[in-house]
């Protein structure tokens, strides 16, 4: 089904983010031939009005760097990353500005993105003042605390009085505070307990449909991911492998890369044998990418050709596509 440019909240096109580490940058001082850290490496993919689309793949493939460009505390390469229709790339500090009232971001550890000599209150109201928008800061922080599980006598302790779990829930009262319409949440609960874990996927749910949010979901862990996507893309070394609806992602991956983290993912029942696919070796060097597909040199299913091209995402079944060879010859 064709998808039309109202319903296209986030686009990010052919962006590219290539780094130069100290190696690089001593190539470049003595004449060398300097070789950037290939972060993200040509990724596409939109996010529609109301959707969460989650990101995964090993650390260390581009899903953070990929935030940090749609937030522009990296600049791109190249590409470009168009937010309701509008190139941020060109916005100034001014038409920014407008721009961060509109996207949020909820943080992997609460520990570390929650200023420890701040009261709650104050966390919370931040983007309030920030914004212009103070009048009225405490009643709008208490009905805040109140929609993610706190309670309003919360609003004068400080973050280390607080479990994980609650200081969370502080973290995406602080990101709802000036009604965002699209939530970047990174990793939020891979440094909850797992008990935990649920409680805080369900919020994020909750609150997505209250208020209408768009998300993009990172993380590592793909049953996480099915549980609040809609929408599933797979990342390694910096390239989109595949990307489509959660479900058919989990029922027919295309992608070897993409079975073989399906296979990882432990299974409750003990007496169910699964047969678990070894991957070779370790991922490349991100300065130096090996020719053809970026997965070839692991794929126990590579052809010849595997090597030498490099495959574009194909569409062979609507709304999934994958950047494999072998699609048309399974």
């Amino acid at each position: 089904m064709a998808i039309t440019k109202m319903e296209i909240f986030l686009e990010v096109k052919d962006v590219k983010k290539y780094f130069f580490d100290h190696r690089g940058l001593l190539d470049m001082i003595f004449g060398g031939l300097a070789s950037p850290v290939r972060a993200v490496d040509g990724v596409s993919f939109h996010i529609r009005r109301g959707e969460c689309l989650g990101l995964v793949g090993e650390s260390g493939c581009g899903k953070t760097t990929i935030a940090r460009l749609i937030l522009r505390i990296y600049e791109l390469t190249s590409g470009q990353i168009l937010f309701e229709g509008r190139d941020i790339q060109n916005l100034d500090r001014k038409e920014l500005k407008k721009v961060y009232q509109r996207i949020q971001i909820i943080f992997q550890d609460p520990r570390t993105s929650l200023d420890p000599r701040m009261k709650v209150s104050d966390i919370v109201g931040e983007p309030l003042e920030i914004h212009g928008r103070g009048r009225g800061k405490r009643e709008k922080v208490m009905k805040l605390l109140s929609l993610t599980g706190l309670s309003p006598t919360h609003a004068d302790r400080y973050p280390h009085e607080f479990s994980g779990g609650q200081q969370q829930r502080i973290a995406i009262a602080r990101a709802l505070a000036i009604d965002p319409a699209f939530v970047i949440c990174d990793e939020p609960v891979s440094a909850l307990d797992v008990s935990i874990q649920g409680q805080i996927l369900n919020l994020l749910m909750d609150l997505q449909e209250t208020f209408k949010l768009s998300y993009l979901f990172i993380t590592h862990d793909l049953s996480v991911a099915r549980h609040i996507c809609n929408r599933i893309g797979v990342m390694y070394l910096g390239q989109m492998m595949e990307i489509g609806p959660a479900d058919e992602i989990f029922e027919n991956p295309f992608h070897p890369y993409t079975r073989a983290l399906l296979s990882a993912i432990p299974h409750p029942d003990p007496d169910l044998v699964l047969q678990q696919i070894s991957l070779r070796g370790e991922p490349p060097d991100p300065r130096k990418p090996p020719s053809g597909c970026r997965f070839s040199g692991r794929c126990n299913e590579a052809l010849p050709e595997c090597f030498e091209r490099e495959p574009a995402l194909q569409e062979p079944e609507t709304d999934h596509a994958a950047a494999c060879l072998l699609l048309g010859k399974r």
